[in-house]
């Protein structure tokens, strides 16, 4: 099957290294998913894996199974899996709560670290969760930290000595926009700053390396491109040579160095452990743990490269068949994730309309229509597919009906 522009679909497939994988997911009958960057598509294995959890595990064993199905490790062995993915030591991620909460611990854990400086220094492409954590930190703390926000562009040429932390999203959520994580972390080192990264559109997209680029802090969730279900367990990362000089800001009874001594008083975990809080989500964590099988034996660096041609693919596509759609992601598809948007006017309705016709995307106010791309499970001849379908919708005009243009509560 060749494209107009001469580019042979049929080749990409046939030689592509992880087609195998595809058959790790159940992906419905008629559906076109690009919006694993939102969440991730069912793997196989998440079924029935929960099913012996609630059905052997908790039904049989009871409380007993903390132990005798190592419960209590869960934490710490799904946070040593996404280690491996994200560029991390062993021992230093934790699978824990939620990303908002995750954001919280390391920001508040990283200005105790640099207690003379009150600049906190994030984008407005950040998420805006991220912003709103750094708010109520800023406010809670009432010791005169300052949230400041710039353009993307912008963070390098800000980053100066009153800065006490850099906290950036590694890929913007709307734009796909790809941040310099090494560049961007030594030049925060330089002045003497501390770098945290959010991984939500990254981790599990594109190679990430969080000790060869020195970040301090990261976090991530675990439903994007992990495909742990809805609500998954985030994770946070700290890097080793900060573990033991961490005061973490939430002390709860699984972050205390021996949770089952019942002590009167606080004393924190060593390593990682010292950032968690409460009683672990088990049943939400072994999904996440038996999602995270996909991955065993991948080569992030053979994901991106067909990451970028699936979506290099989708951009032109769009382009030369939609005009209309104003590409919103940068054009160098080395400077974006695994993702492209469009700027249209009428952009939830088009979505609305692509989604009854099988293709799903999702839609960021104001204007922006958002395609993932997740080499995991997706084809090329996917990809031509939903430029077929997307270029008929557009040129029939066939969004503009009164069904597509009613706003839901989640878009």
């Amino acid at each position: 099957m060749l494209t107009r522009t001469g580019v042979d679909i049929d080749a990409l497939d046939r030689d592509d290294p992880l087609k195998a994988r595809r058959e790790l997911f159940s992906i419905p009958q008629g559906v076109i998913y690009l919006d694993g960057n939102s969440l991730g598509v069912l793997p196989k294995a998440v079924p029935e894996r929960l099913a012996e959890a609630v059905r052997s595990e908790w039904g049989e064993s009871l409380i007993r199974a903390w132990n005798a199905h190592g419960w209590i490790d869960l934490p710490q062995r799904v946070g040593d899996r996404i280690a491996r993915i994200v560029g991390a030591t062993p021992g230093t991620v934790t699978a824990s709560d939620s990303t908002s909460v995750n954001v919280f611990k390391v920001l508040a854990a990283a200005l105790a670290l640099r207690p003379e400086r009150k600049v906190i220094l994030s984008d407005n492409g950040n998420f805006p969760t991220d912003l709103y954590m750094a708010q109520g930190l800023r406010d809670l703390l009432g010791q005169g930290h300052e949230l400041k926000i710039v353009d993307p562009e912008a963070v390098e040429d800000a980053i100066d000595e009153s800065v006490a932390v850099v906290m950036l999203t590694q890929v913007d959520y709307k734009t796909g926009r790809l941040h310099d994580m090494a560049g961007v972390t030594a030049k925060a080192h330089a002045a003497g700053a501390l770098a945290i990264w959010d991984l939500a559109h990254s981790a599990g997209a594109l190679p990430v390396e969080l000790d060869a680029a020195g970040a301090d802090f990261a976090v991530g969730c675990g439903y994007k491109y992990f495909n742990g279900g809805p609500g998954a367990p985030a994770f946070l990362y700290v890097a080793a040579r900060h573990l033991d000089k961490v005061t973490p800001p939430l002390t709860g009874w699984m972050g205390h160095e021996a949770p089952f001594a019942f002590d009167l008083d606080f004393r924190a975990d060593t390593g990682i452990g010292r950032m968690r809080v409460g009683t672990p989500p088990i049943l939400s964590l072994i999904a996440l743990e038996a999602a995270l099988g996909a991955f065993d034996g991948v080569d992030m660096q053979v994901l991106r490269t067909k990451s970028i041609s699936l979506a290099e693919l989708f951009r032109a596509e769009v382009e030369r068949r939609c005009p209309d759609l104003v590409l919103a992601s940068p054009r160098d598809p080395h400077a974006r994730g695994s993702q492209v948007s469009f700027r249209f006017e009428h952009g939830y309705a088009l979505m609305q309309a692509l989604i009854a016709r099988g293709v799903i995307g999702d839609f960021r106010a104001p204007d922006i229509v958002r395609f993932g791309f997740t080499p995991l499970y997706l084809s090329h001849a996917d990809v031509l597919a939903a430029c077929d379908i997307l270029e008929e919708i557009v040129t029939t005009r066939a969004w503009d009906r009164p069904e597509f243009h009613k706003r839901a509560k989640v878009t």
